[in-house]
C-alpha cells in the first residue's frame, strides 16, 4: 500500500530538510519569541506581507494557554471587537451576552497556527530563548539553545547556545517576558510586574501599550502586563489577537524605516564610487 523507502532515506530526508530551511532563517526580518495567540497573531500578519518570519517556541506545541482557556476548561471567551478576527481565521464562536463570545480552545487555536503556517511562518519548537544580541544599543536577534539542554545536570549541560539575528524581536513569552527581562538584568530596561485581574481594563491597555518598547524589541500580549504593571486578564483572548495584530503593525513601521535607511546608504556608497 504505501511506497517502499529505507530508513536512512526517512531521517535524511528530515535532516536535509530541517537544515535547508533552518539556515535560511538564521537571518530573519522579524524574530517573535512565544508561539502564544499573540505571538501566533503576530507572526501570520507579518508573513501575510512577505516579511520572513520566524517563531521560537520552549514547548513542543503552539498555542500557550490557547489550547486550554482557564481553569482547564478549553472553552475560550472573547470580547468585541475581537470576533472580527475570528471571522477572518473562520473560527466557529456563539455570543453568550452582547459583546461576549465563546469558541473551542482546540479548534480555535489549531485555526490560528494553521493560519500562520499557511501564511509562510517558519517554526522553531523545543527551543529556549537563552538571551538578546545586542549591538549599538538596540535589539538585534536572539541567543537560544535546545529545551532539553537546560532540564539536563549543569554538569553535563556545557552546550554553547547559538544566534539568530533579525532586524525586529517581538517578545511575546507572556507574563515571564523573558526578553524584556533579559534587558532588565543588565539595567537597559525598568519593568514593573502585572497587576491583579481586571479584564475590563487590562485588555485596552494590553493593545495600547504594544510596541518598541527598545530599539528593536516589541512587547506583545501578556509580557505588555509585565512590562508595564497592567493588570492581568485571565482566560479571554480578544486582546492577545489585537496585540498581536498591533506588535505586526510596529514591527512593519520600524522594518519600513530601515528599509530607507538601508536603501539611502547603499545610494551614497554607489554615489562615492
Amino acid at each position: 500500500m504505501f511506497q517502499k523507502v529505507s530508513e536512512a532515506a526517512i531521517s535524511k530526508a528530515i535532516v536535509s530538510e530541517f537544515s535547508r530551511w533552518f539556515e535560511e532563517y538564521i537571518t530573519s526580518d522579524v524574530i517573535v519569541v512565544g508561539g502564544g495567540p499573540s505571538g501566533l497573531m503576530a507572526a501570520r500578519e507579518l508573513a501575510k506581507e512577505g516579511f520572513k518570519t520566524l517563531v521560537v517556541e520552549s514547548n513542543n506545541y503552539l498555542g500557550g494557554g490557547f489550547w486550554i482557556g482557564g481553569y482547564l476548561m478549553n472553552t475560550l471567551t472573547f470580547r468585541a471587537p475581537a470576533q472580527k478576527i475570528l471571522d477572518e481565521l473562520n473560527i466557529p464562536y456563539k455570543e453568550v451576552e452582547e459583546g461576549l463570545f465563546t469558541a473551542d480552545g482546540p479548534n480555535a487555536c489549531s485555526k490560528l497556527i494553521s493560519a500562520a503556517c499557511d501564511a509562510g511562518v517558519k517554526i522553531l519548537n523545543m527551543t529556549k530563548f537563552d538571551d538578546v544580541v545586542y549591538r549599538n544599543k538596540r535589539v538585534e536577534g536572539v541567543v537560544i539553545n535546545w529545551t532539553p539542554v537546560q532540564a539536563l545536570p549543569r554538569q553535563i549541560t556545557c552546550v554553547d547556545p547559538i544566534s539568530l539575528e533579525s532586524k525586529v524581536v517581538i517578545d511575546a513569552t507572556g507574563h515571564d517576558a523573558f526578553v524584556c527581562r533579559s534587558l532588565e538584568k543588565r539595567n537597559i530596561l525598568e519593568l514593573a510586574d502585572f497587576g491583579p485581574m481586571d479584564v475590563n481594563i487590562s485588555e485596552d491597555l494590553v493593545v495600547e501599550k504594544t510596541g518598541q518598547i527598545h530599539p528593536g524589541l516589541i512587547v506583545a500580549g501578556m509580557a505588555v502586563s509585565t512590562a508595564y504593571g497592567i493588570p492581568r486578564m485571565g482566560p479571554t483572548f480578544g486582546g492577545m489577537l489585537l496585540s498581536g495584530r498591533k506588535a505586526a503593525q510596529e514591527a512593519i513601521k520600524i522594518l519600513s524605516v530601515e528599509s530607507i535607511k538601508e536603501s539611502r546608504r547603499i545610494i551614497k556608497e554607489e554615489m562615492v564610487v
